[in-house]
């Protein structure tokens, strides 16, 4: 079936259908929603037999919806319209919800259900973890089903598989900041917790800091130790900080709040600065400076929130290390990067066999804080070049600490998506594990064509060779776990979602550190990686890469600065990338890539010559 998806952006929903669409044999060509005439000229362009909008915040236009079946993703259950569905759903406190096919017609959300998949609601989560979780794994559900109903030449679906008719339901607007707004004085934790957890992503909960209009993201509840310490405080007082957070007392308790937007009242100021956001002690260093720095230890069970959290489990000499680095959308400042350098320097001396970097439950990583590195500019009056750069050599630091960590075997547990710099950062690891919900994007051209690091002019030919890696950069597409294991990316995929994946990799993580053989391959790991080193050293392969991000940086061509600028700032698409559409005239054909003496693995390392779990 050819098969257009039309989508505001490629987000995650969309990127997770067009993989396993194409992966079941589809024809998929992607088409941004710019205007209507753009839209009615991709349709006669690729001729879909059905248009699939999995995200969008416009009506499709009548010429198109009338003569071809247009299905579009609701996120929410069967009567439910508008366009704040899983705003509403989290302030009410929804147990149960769900994610609707639908046909587009004149009104929004008011056509006919194809399909309709449930979900259960988890306890705490934020609307962009539902809506990456459980709204895109329902959505894959009933997307399947709606198309086992589509019928070639009609605008009706198969009556076969069809859903019960619901009642005609209630129209809900956008929600209000007036419905979101905290009163400090009264709201307790949970009440808090959940208002910014219904505003996550877009559009924050508007509030203040010292007086100044801000949008609050990313809260997380305090624990019962930290509540006594700021026992004292008055309620909305702002009592410490830690890492991006900033701790605010509540009624009974204490939220730590990590991210903020400032908010003027001009959201459509020229210079943008209104629409950056960022860590909250970074947008307040000045006051946050006054406020003392309540670190958490590295290796605790207290349920104590903070970006990075360490645990061991397993007998004496079978024992597996934990490390989950739970960075705000998967992005990692120079900041963090640095404290996670420093915390596995620190995991060095542990005596395990195992190490599980588990990233996010959210994100693996995406790589630099491009957000971070904006306001270098903006904020601080510094080059964006520079804080480019010291980004660059502080995950350089990580993913160093990770290739030459030789004395126990080293697992890339995917929780959540990976992309650019984070989807290489994983491939430090010896093992790359995944749930079959995961998308990966193992690609940095469409960042103003940056040439990359991480190390990934060693670690990427040693796994699939020189020609596939070459290959698959040049692509700059999404890759599903399931391809991304066909392709050697990753060695093991398995669970079909988030929730089973943890406990597994756990078990198998024990198991590995428990296998009799153990020592035996850690010899020959270290052994391989003196080899490696003697035949070129990690030096020149950073050396060489950092060379071409030199002038990604510093260069005369301005693309990275520029795509990094369009995308912190959300700046609307003129055009749909010519290789996510197929159907647009093509770009002419650039001569051959020159060979790169950074390339020099010119095979598959052994170890990854397979593709299959260990």
């Amino acid at each position: 079936m050819r098969i257009l998806l039309l989508t505001h952006s490629f987000n995650s929903l969309s990127q997770r259908l067009f993989g396993l669409l194409r992966a079941q044999g589809h024809e998929v060509a992607v088409e941004l929603d710019i205007a209507d005439s753009v839209t009615e000229e991709a349709v006669a362009l690729f001729r879909p037999d059905l248009v699939l909008a999995p995200f969008l915040k416009r009506r499709i236009p009548q010429a198109v919806w009338s003569r071809t079946v247009c299905l579009v993703v609701h996120p929410g259950v069967p009567g439910d319209k508008g366009p704040s569905a899983l705003d509403w759903m989290l302030m009410r406190g929804d147990a149960h919800w769900g994610v609707t096919v639908l046909q587009a017609v004149q009104d929004f959300d008011a056509g006919e259900v194809w399909a309709w998949e449930p979900f259960a609601v988890r306890a705490g989560a934020s609307k962009s973890s539902v809506y990456r979780r459980e709204v895109t794994q329902a959505a894959v559900v009933a997307v399947l089903r709606a198309l086992l109903r589509f019928v070639p030449g009609s605008l009706r679906p198969a009556a076969a598989g069809g859903t019960q008719s619901q009642e005609a339901g209630q129209w809900l607007p956008l929600m209000p900041q007036s419905e979101r707004r905290i009163d400090w004085q009264h709201d307790d934790t949970a009440t808090v917790l959940r208002k910014i957890a219904a505003a996550d992503g877009f559009p924050g909960v508007l509030d203040a800091f010292w007086g100044q209009p801000c949008r609050l993201f990313d809260a997380h509840a305090a624990s019962s130790a930290v509540v006594a310490r700021c026992a004292a405080a008055a309620p909305g007082e702002l009592v410490a900080r830690r890492g991006p957070a900033l701790l605010r007392r509540t009624v009974d308790g204490a939220v730590w709040i990590g991210h903020v937007r400032p908010d003027d009242g001009q959201a459509a100021r020229a210079d943008g600065a209104s629409a950056l956001k960022l860590a909250a002690t970074r947008v307040f260093a000045t006051q946050a400076a006054a406020l003392p720095m309540w670190e958490a230890p590295l290796l605790r069970d207290d349920g104590e929130w903070d970006e990075l959290r360490y645990r061991e489990f397993g007998p004496e000499g079978a024992r597996v290390g934990w490390l989950d680095f739970d960075f705000h959308n998967g992005a990692m400042s120079e900041r963090q990067c640095l404290r996670l350098r420093d915390a596995l320097r620190w995991v060095r001396a542990r005596a395990t066999q195992v190490l599980v970097l588990a990233g996010g439950q959210e994100f693996f990583s995406n790589g630099i804080h491009l957000h971070d590195i904006e306001a270098a500019q903006r904020i601080d009056g510094d080059s964006a070049a520079d804080a480019s750069w010291r980004a660059i050599h502080a995950i350089d630091d990580v993913a160093l600490e990770i290739l030459t960590l030789t004395d126990r075997i080293t697992i890339a547990a995917l929780q959540g998506n990976a992309g650019a710099g984070g989807c290489f950062l994983a491939l430090a690891a010896d093992e790359v594990w995944a749930h079959e919900g995961v998308v990966l994007n193992p690609h940095y051209k469409n960042m103003g064509n940056l040439y990359g690091s991480e190390y990934w002019t060693y670690s990427l030919p040693r796994r699939i060779g020189e020609a596939a890696s070459r290959a698959l950069l040049r692509q700059r597409l999404p890759l599903a776990a399931p391809e991304a294991l066909q392709r050697g990316l990753l060695d093991a995929c398995f669970t079909d979602g988030a929730q089973a994946f943890a406990p597994e990799v756990q078990a198998r993580a024990l198991a590995l550190a428990c296998e009799p053989t153990l020592a035996q391959r850690l010899r020959e790991k270290a052994a391989r990686r003196a080899e490696d080193e003697a035949r070129k050293p990690l030096e020149r392969y950073r050396a060489e890469e950092l060379r071409h991000m030199q002038r990604n940086f510093y260069g005369f061509d301005p693309s990275y600065h520029v795509a990094r600028h369009h995308f912190v700032y959300r700046k609307p698409h003129a055009w749909t990338p010519r290789h996510l559409a197929p159907h647009r005239e093509p770009r002419p054909v650039s001569p051959p890539p020159q060979e790169d003496e950074s390339l020099d693995v010119r095979q598959a390392h052994p170890r990854h010559a397979r593709q299959g779990p260990a």
